[in-house]
Formats: structure tokens, C-alpha cells, sequence
């Protein structure tokens, strides 16, 4: 049996990166898996590759800052499988460099929209769901830089810790309803997303080789550690765990 057999999950961002390692993980592990995303071609490889080692997994196109899509979203998962016990909130963006002086209300707002704003929506639309189907667990992708901050980053920075503090209060709210919420702090990730929003800066690849010595361990980290983490919070051998905060970074935090 499988660490999360039984179960169902819904990743969002599962295309690329972190949230396709995840789905991966979760299908190889019993979970039946609902991807979403707003990259299509990608995600549909994902969900190839899962089929043909024997997972179960459907996908649905997903825009998770706009609350009608979510509930259609929530529906798909309950007619696919039958029910949801895990939710990952993973989907976000980064961009930038952002300097405040400069800093446009438009790119504030983006930035929000998506990885507060789509936190929240899912935890509101997903959250009745995963109640009915007699509790579970919600992985809410946060950073280390919901913790400490990072120059022309404060978008991203306040809508991580936004992300941390959601969690936390969250944990207290459905503990009477069996549903945990814990919050994943990756490090730098060998990921798209962190490789595009470094090198867009002038400097890229020394601010690249500034940012891997900043962690202990001398190097970003890899998808595959980060999915292992929200593995262990999605299953029952995380079960004494909600409203924590689930650092996996290498050690650049320990400074």
C-alpha cells in the first residue's frame, strides 16, 4: 500500500516544476490526483506520464485567482473521484526584479492575486469538499521568503508570509473539522520559475552563484526534495502536525 492510497489530491501548478514532481510523487504513492494549471501542453505530459506508470489522474485548466474557475475546478475532482482529502496550494509566480521606488500597483496586484489570493480561494472553494469527504490535509507552498526578506522582492516576499500567516489561521479554524494546514518553505529550487526570475536580472549569474552560497549546503535544492516534504504532510505519518511551518532550505535560513 501506498503512503497516500486512498486518497484523493489536487495540485495546483502541477505542470512544470514543483507541482509536477508532486503529482508524481502523489500517484506513485495510491493517491488519484487532479492537476491543474494554465499551461496545457505541459501539464498534459505530466498526466501522460502518470498514466503510463499505472496512476490515476485527470487534469483540469486552472486560473487560481479567479473564484469561478475554482469551483469548477472542485466539482471536476468530486465527479473524477468522488471526494478530496489533499489540497496543494503550489501555484505561483515570481518575475521581478520589482525596486519599490518603481514598484507598479499593476505588478503589486499580479503577484497577490495569484499567490495569496489563490491560496485562499482554494482553501475556501476546495475546503467544504475535503470536510465532506471526512477531513484531510491542505499543503500551502509558501517560501523562505515568507520568512526573511529578499531586495526587489516585496510582492512576492509579503504574499509568502500573507501565505504563512493564511495557514496558521486556517489550522486553528478546521482542527475541529479534521483537516490539517501546514505551510512548505522551499529554499532556492532548481526550478523554471527560480532560473527565469534570476537570470532576468542584469547581473544573473553571479546573483545566481551569490544566492547558492547563501545556503549551508552550497546549492540550490531539487524538486524531488520539496515533493517528498508535501508527501510526508499529505500523509498520516504527519498526523500530530497543523499550523506548522515546514522549512526545506538548505540551511539559508540558519544564518
Amino acid at each position: 500500500m501506498g503512503r497516500v492510497a486512498g486518497k484523493v489530491a489536487l495540485v495546483t501548478g502541477a505542470a512544470l516544476g514543483l507541482g509536477a514532481e508532486t503529482v508524481i510523487r502523489l500517484a506513485r504513492e495510491g493517491a488519484a490526483v487532479m492537476l491543474t494549471d494554465v499551461q496545457d501542453d505541459p501539464a498534459d505530459a505530466v498526466l501522460r506520464a502518470i498514466r503510463a506508470e499505472g496512476g490515476t489522474a485527470a487534469y483540469h485548466h486552472h486560473d487560481v485567482a479567479d473564484p469561478e474557475q475554482w469551483q469548477a475546478v472542485v466539482a471536476a475532482t468530486k465527479e473524477a473521484f468522488g471526494g478530496l482529502h489533499i489540497l496543494v496550494n503550489n501555484a505561483g509566480i515570481a518575475g521581478g526584479p520589482y525596486p519599490l521606488l518603481t514598484h507598479s500597483l499593476e505588478d503589486w496586484r499580479r503577484i497577490l492575486s495569484v499567490n495569496l489570493d489563490g491560496v485562499f480561494l482554494g482553501m475556501r472553494h476546495a475546503g467544504p469538499l475535503i470536510a465532506d469527504s471526512g477531513g484531510g490535509s491542505v499543503i500551502n507552498l509558501s517560501s523562505i521568503l515568507g520568512k526573511v526578506g529578499l531586495p526587489e522582492a516585496a510582492a512576492y516576499c509579503a504574499s509568502k508570509g500573507g501565505v504563512l500567516m493564511l495557514t496558521k489561521a486556517a489550522a486553528l479554524e478546521w482542527a475541529p473539522l479534521n483537516i490539517r494546514v501546514n505551510s512548505v518553505h522551499p529554499g532556492f529550487i532548481d526550478t523554471p520559475m527560480v532560473a527565469n526570475s534570476v537570470m532576468l536580472q542584469a547581473d544573473g549569474n553571479e546573483k545566481k552563484a551569490m544566492l547558492v552560497a547563501a545556503h549551508a549546503l552550497g546549492r540550490f535544492g531539487v524538486p524531488r526534495e520539496i515533493a517528498d516534504a508535501i508527501l510526508f504532510l499529505a500523509s498520516d505519518e504527519s498526523s500530530f502536525m497543523t499550523g506548522a511551518e515546514l522549512v526545506v532550505d538548505g540551511g539559508y535560513t540558519a544564518h
